[in-house]
């Protein structure tokens, strides 16, 4: 018995294969190719080239900021199922960790075309086989763009961005989870949410998540955890869906501070609601910020 296992353990070993950026990619492309074969299915038209050049960015990112934009579009994908009478089914989360392995990456982008062929199937959709075409000298940037393209994709396709109730569900997430990381460090929270500014844009509530990426990025570099730089995500004017990106983007990096200090809590799902309000989120936000203004070091305090 021991010999069959560690020969079954032993042929296996000479079958995995390392999963390369270049072949996450490929299967990046072939979600594209699905989702542009849905666009022009219900007959929406595409912004392709103007896309991609807004969600374009030229900085080094790491898996984790790849890995928490495919679960940005398996949220989208459950707005398209409810848009055509079908259940939502929560998105896969993952314990937090210092460094998550690529190719978790390239396991969310096999859940994303299970999800995609699962809802044509359900809608009577036929669609051709899509080739698998091979590519050299991709780089994790090149994922995350290609993510983010898919994503704005699905915008289209599900007929507008994300609403800000959807927003406010991440937010929220976002909340337990920097109530979790004050509770473990032992810092007292004292704070409230401030007076709806009537007047905030998502543009502000952009920002606010920008100011919040940096004030993680310090925490990061003061305990030694690897960081991004997230000055190329910058924009002079933001919608709704890209305020719904930043709290991913806010998320992932959050994680990395979790694991850091002993937290192994997942980050859990997104509640429904359904009358929030782009002022709400941003309030939200705003209060978020403020309490992760609180921690000032990652060293536990006594």
């Amino acid at each position: 018995m021991r010999f069959f296992l560690l020969s079954f353990f032993l042929t296996f070993s000479l079958y995995a294969k390392d999963i390369t950026p270049n072949d996450v990619y490929t299967q990046v492309m072939l979600i594209s190719d699905e989702i542009h074969f849905l666009l022009k299915h219900y007959g929406i038209k595409h912004k392709h080239k103007e896309i991609i050049e807004r969600v374009k960015v030229d900085t080094k990112l790491k898996p984790r900021n790849a890995w928490q934009k495919t679960y940005e579009i398996m949220v989208k994908i459950n707005i398209l199922r409810a848009e055509y009478n079908l259940p939502i089914v929560e998105p896969t989360n993952m314990s937090p960790v210092l460094h998550l392995n690529p190719d978790l990456v390239y396991e969310q982008t096999q859940r994303i075309l299970t999800e995609l062929n699962i809802f044509k199937l359900r809608k009577g959709i036929v669609s051709p086989k899509f080739k698998e075409k091979q590519y050299n000298g991709k780089t994790p940037v090149d994922v995350f763009n290609g993510l983010s393209h898919i994503s704005a994709s699905l915008d289209e396709l599900n007929k507008g961005g994300v609403t800000p109730s959807f927003v406010f569900g991440e937010n929220m997430r976002l909340y337990d989870d920097i109530t979790l990381v004050l509770e473990h460090l032992n810092i007292e929270d004292k704070t409230i949410p401030k007076i709806k500014d009537i007047d905030s844009t998502p543009t502000d509530t952009f920002n606010i998540g920008m100011k919040m990426l940096e004030k993680i990025k310090e925490l990061q570099i003061g305990a030694g955890i690897d960081f991004v730089n997230f000055s190329e995500f910058r924009k002079s004017r933001s919608t709704p869906s890209e305020v719904f990106g930043i709290t991913q983007l806010v998320l992932a990096e959050l994680q990395t501070i979790k694991a850091y200090i002993g937290v192994d809590n997942i980050t859990g799902s997104a509640n429904r609601y359904n009358t929030k309000t782009p002022v709400e989120v941003d309030q939200l936000m705003s209060w978020n910020l403020r309490k992760l203004n609180l921690i000032h070091s990652l060293n536990k305090r006594r």
